[in-house]
């Protein structure tokens, strides 16, 4: 067995310290952590790494490459704050050798900041004011907090009309005035509130006066208090929106005893009339400067949290929407549902282009209606059409009747499609680029009848946050969203592979080592020369050189090609390896591939080199048993109950639903009647649930139970519990 770790694509890109670090935080080796930095510093993607590489990483995969990935950029960024801090002071003749090594010891920002506070220029403060007095000799003295000081004979000496220093009074106040700014740039007085905040601190909700009716969507905070530890990301979130909206107020408080009694333990030395003045200057500065500064901290670190929690929810959405089962190559009739502009219909052949496009009115006339029915039975005829896609919008469930009721043949699939985004869609760049001629009603049904097709290849076109599949998607980080949800739709795309010849800018966008600039050359080279008949003819696109073709080879297959290894994912760095397979079993490759016999007897031992070990020879038996396979589900046709509107519905009604969108507190179930439905954390399972996520997925088709209707707020509440699932 080769070794894993001296591979010659190895690069040692870390430190020892930062890789034990990391290997320590995400349960890995060491030697794992800084091969994949070398990696990803050579520009490697994160699904090539995971796909082809498993002998660099230790067989890393993708969750544990990103986390890594995203963990040397957060230690980077702290160095890079630590060496701008270590410049600043030395520019400004403050750094000694202990300073030093108290900046190069802080492992965190926060812990950072705290060595760096004191010595941060500052705006004009009272403290700073007290310096220009000449107080603060006065303040160390007392801060030295010996037993037979005497505050008030010493401030004696700093009275001073000339400084504007009154009286001894003055003179301590400002003297305080400064062991407060101490007290509060204090490190470990202030990691010992920080710690105190989290763990003990309580957020405080109230309702502003006089907007109850306005605010009635924020009711359950209107006199809400919270534990900072316990409270979940979406309260934290909710009653953020509702402060930011004016309709609430919110604070963070810690135990208002035990904070001044932690400060005290760290500053506050005895009994003395110097302690006293010092305890009083500590009870200030927990209240001026301490409180707020820990509140704000506290404030942030929640939310920084709530929006991790609210990014990774919304990325497991993502993530399940894109991989939804595909109908497949199908002759589909697309229906964006209409009542005064009429139904939009689009006839899409097996590769998803517009072959007619037409408009029906069913809010009409029986004779209006009969014209449509003629219409769409005439469509489907002459297109041959294999399954209709409904758009879940205005007038669906109407249009899903009249369509059923045409009785177009039980081979002929209808499907409610949720068209969340295709608006985006049809008024965006892409949809113009395409069908420069036609009205966004037309785009938007060809993308509801692409969804259904293949919703991976349709839903790249759009942002991920327009799909509706997030949770306080607008009140979170919005670079870390983009960032989170970029790195699912690359993890799908790749997942499934491209089929090169036929895809879409967008699609090949985000395939490993391609983007826009790439993916556009591909699209015009095949518009120019007619479609690849091999991977080596990527080479010939413009600009992809040596390391784009590495990224993205594998991840792009070619249908029909001579070579049969072009529509898999073995990638070409390992087609010799196939090639002395099959010669050793003197057939083809091709045999080869059809042949589970002849793999059955393969032993991959006998393929083991220096850059090649079990985990990809693994792979590659895997992928010549289902070339180029799909990882996504079967289709499954699904129905609808006979409802149609809120009115419809009645406690104890059982209905087929599907999810919609998972929340971290419940899941919200589409039942047909243009409003979903909110199945709670709680009535997910007969059994606890911490996670909605481990028990449904987004497009999963389930079973549920009406528990409540409330018409005026819009709210259904559902039940998957006591087997209605």
């Amino acid at each position: 067995m080769m070794d894993t770790f001296n591979s010659p694509f190895t690069v040692h890109a870390m430190t020892q310290t930062c890789a034990a670090k990391i290997a320590a935080e995400l349960a890995v080796r060491p030697q794992q952590v800084d091969a994949t930095v070398g990696l990803l510093d050579g520009d490697a993607t994160v699904p090539f790494i995971a796909r082809y590489r498993k002998e660099v990483t230790g067989s890393l995969d993708e969750v544990a490459i990103t986390a890594i990935r995203d963990r040397v950029g957060q230690l980077r960024e702290l160095d890079k704050r630590r060496k701008a801090i270590l410049k600043s002071l030395e520019e400004r003749n403050l750094l000694t050798d202990a300073l030093k090594a108290d900046v190069m010891a802080a492992e965190t920002m926060a812990a950072l900041e705290d060595v760096y506070i004191p010595y941060k220029p500052k705006r004009r403060t009272r403290a700073t004011i007290a310096r220009e007095k000449g107080l603060e000799p006065l303040a160390m003295l007392i801060y030295a907090q010996q037993r037979n000081t005497n505050p008030f004979a010493e401030a004696a000496a700093f009275v001073s009309a000339e400084k504007g220093v009154a009286d001894q009074d003055e003179a301590l106040a400002g003297a305080r005035d400064i062991i407060a700014e101490w007290v509060s740039e204090n490190a470990d007085v202030r990691a010992k509130l920080r710690e105190l905040y989290v763990t003990k601190g309580v957020f405080v909700c109230r309702m502003v006066e006089g907007k109850e009716a306005d605010g009635a969507k924020y009711r359950d905070y209107f006199e809400w208090d919270e534990n900072v530890a316990t409270a979940p990301s979406h309260r934290v979130l909710a009653m953020r929106r509702g402060e930011n909206e004016g309709f609430l107020t919110l604070k963070t408080v810690a135990p208002e005893g035990e904070a001044m009694f932690a400060v005290e333990q760290l500053v506050v030395k005895g009994e003395s009339p110097a302690a006293r003045q010092v305890r009083e200057a500590a009870a200030d500065s927990l209240a001026r400067l301490l409180s707020p500064s820990m509140e704000t901290e506290v404030r942030q670190f929640t939310k920084d949290h709530a929006d991790l929690d609210a990014i990774r929810v919304f990325k497991e959405n993502l993530r399940q929407i894109l991989l939804a089962a595909p109908l497949g190559q199908r002759n589909v009739l697309a229906i964006d549902p209409g009542y005064r502009t009429g139904c939009k219909l689009v006839c899409l052949d097996k590769q998803g282009r517009m072959a007619h496009n037409d408009v029906v009115y069913l809010q009409a006339s029986e004779a209006k209606i009969k014209e449509a029915a003629d219409k769409v039975k005439a469509l489907v005829k002459k297109f041959k059409i294999e399954a209709v896609a409904i758009g879940n919008g205005t007038a669906s469930r109407e249009t899903e009747a009249f369509v059923r009721a045409l009785d177009l043949g039980k081979d002929i699939a209808i499907v409610m499609v949720n068209e969340s985004g295709a608006s985006v869609y049809s008024a965006s760049d892409v949809a113009r680029e395409e069908f420069p001629n036609h009205d966004i009603t037309v785009r938007g049904a060809v993308s509801i009848g692409r969804r259904l097709m293949d919703p991976l290849a349709e839903l790249v076109k759009i942002d991920p946050k327009s799909i509706g599949v997030g949770q306080y998607q607008h009140d979170v980080d919005q670079p870390a969203l983009a960032g989170g949800l970029n790195d699912v739709v690359v993890s799908c795309v790749n997942a499934v592979g491209v089929e090169v010849n036929t895809a879409s800018k967008q699609l090949l966008t985000h395939v490993s080592g391609l983007g826009p600039q790439l993916a556009q050359n591909i699209v015009d080279y095949v518009g120019a020369n007619g479609p690849f008949n091999s991977r080596k003819e990527l080479r010939k696109v413009p600009r992809l050189g040596p390391k784009a073709f590495e990224q993205a080879a594998g991840f792009l297959r070619i249908r029909d090609a001579a070579n049969p290894l072009d529509a898999s994912a073995v990638h070409p760095e390992s087609y010799p390896i196939v090639e002395a397979m099959a010669k050793d079993l003197g057939c083809t490759v091709a045999e080869l591939m059809r042949s589970p016999e002849r793999q059955a007897t393969l032993d991959l031992k006998r393929y083991v080199t220096p850059t090649t070990g079990m985990p990809t020879l693994v792979d590659i038996r895997a992928e010549l048993a289902k070339p180029g396979r799909d990882p996504r589900e079967t289709f499954e046709e699904f129905k609808f109950a006979d409802v149609q509107k809120p009115e419809d519905l009645r406690p104890g009604m059982k209905l087929p639903g599907i999810v919609t969108n998972i929340t971290a507190f419940g899941v919200f179930v589409d039942v047909g009647v243009h409003q979903d439905g909110l199945v709670h954390i709680s009535q997910l399972a007969d059994k606890y649930v911490k996670n909605p996520a481990d028990v449904v997925k987004v497009a999963q088709k389930v079973m549920v139970t009406v528990v409540s209707v409330d018409l005026e707020r819009r709210r259904i509440a559902l039940t998957m519990r006591g087997g209605g699932a």
